[in-house]
C-alpha cells in the first residue's frame, strides 16, 4: 500500500508548504496565489463553474485540444522524418558523410530562433507552431534513432547475412528491434520538447491553445491563470510520456520478460 502513495508525497508536500507560504502574507497573494486558488481558477476554466476566469471561462477543452493537435502533428511529422534518417545515417556510412555535417550545424540552433522566419514563411496560425514542435522533437529522435543503430550488435548483423538475409530483412528483422529502445528514449524526449515549443509558439506566432492563455492571463495580472496554464501543460506533458511509456511496454515485452528471467537467475 505504502509503494503505491509513495510517488504522492512529494507533490503533496510541494503544495503543502506553497499554501503555507502563500497564506504567510511573504508575498501579495496576487504574485503568488495559493494552490487552492489556482484550483479555483482551473476549475472555473474547465467547468465554467463561477465566470472568475472571464472569457476563458468553459474553454478549457478548446484550448487544450488546440494545442494537443499542434503537439501531435509537429511530434508525428518529426517522429515518421527522424527515424527514417536516423536508421539511413545509422545504417550507411556514406548516407553519414552527407547528411550528418547538415544536421549536426543545424542542431544547436534553438527552436525559438525559428520564430521569426515561422512567422514570415507560415504567417499567424497552426503552421509556425507545427513547425517549431517538428524543430524540438526532430532531433533528439535523431540521435537516439542513430545511436540505437549503430549500437546493434554487428554479430547478429553478420549472422543475419550469413543465413541469406538482405539488407532490408537485417534492417526489419535485427536492426530495427535491436534499435527500439532507443528509438523510444528519443520519442520519450521530443514529446517534452515538443510541449515546449508548442506552448512557446502559441506564446508568440498563435492566438490560441494553453500558451496563448498563459501569455494572455499574464498581461492581465491574473498569475493564478498563469499557474493554471502551467499546470495544464505539466499533467498534457507527463500524460503524453505515459502514453508513450504504455506502448513501450507493449512493443518491448520481450526486453521486460529478459530483465524478468535474468533477475530470477
Amino acid at each position: 500500500m505504502f509503494r503505491r502513495l509513495d510517488r504522492y508525497i512529494v507533490p503533496v508536500l510541494i503544495l503543502a508548504g506553497w499554501e503555507a507560504f502563500s497564506r504567510s502574507g511573504a508575498l501579495p497573494a496576487a504574485l503568488l496565489p495559493a494552490p487552492s486558488t489556482v484550483a479555483w481558477a482551473w476549475a472555473d476554466w474547465v467547468f465554467g463553474t463561477d465566470g472568475n476566469t472571464q472569457t476563458y471561462s468553459g474553454n478549457w477543452l478548446f484550448d487544450m485540444l488546440a494545442s494537443l493537435s499542434r503537439v501531435l502533428a509537429g511530434f508525428a511529422i518529426a517522429t515518421a522524418l527522424a527515424v527514417s534518417v536516423g536508421v539511413a545515417i545509422g545504417w550507411s556510412r556514406t548516407v553519414e558523410v552527407i547528411l550528418e555535417p547538415t544536421l549536426q550545424t543545424l542542431r544547436p540552433i534553438p527552436p525559438v530562433s525559428w520564430i521569426p522566419l515561422a512567422i514570415i514563411w507560415f504567417g499567424i496560425a497552426n503552421k509556425p507552431a507545427i513547425f517549431l514542435v517538428f524543430l524540438g522533437a526532430f532531433f533528439p529522435i535523431l540521435l537516439n534513432t542513430i545511436h540505437g543503430v549503430k549500437t546493434c550488435d554487428r554479430n547478429l548483423i553478420r549472422a543475419g547475412a550469413m543465413v541469406g538475409g538482405g539488407n532490408r530483412q537485417l534492417l526489419r528483422f535485427i536492426v530495427l528491434p535491436a534499435a527500439l529502445p532507443s528509438i523510444f528514449a528519443g520519442l520519450r524526449i521530443g514529446i517534452g520538447s515538443a510541449w515546449m515549443l508548442t506552448v512557446t509558439a502559441e506564446m508568440v506566432a498563435v492566438k490560441s491553445g494553453l500558451g496563448y492563455v498563459l501569455w494572455d492571463s499574464y498581461y492581465f495580472l491574473r498569475y493564478d491563470l498563469v499557474l493554471a496554464a502551467m499546470a495544464s501543460i505539466g499533467l498534457l506533458g507527463f500524460l503524453s510520456d505515459f502514453g508513450i511509456r504504455l506502448v513501450m511496454a507493449r512493443v518491448l515485452h520481450w526486453q521486460r520478460n529478459t530483465t524478468i528471467q535474468s533477475g530470477e537467475s
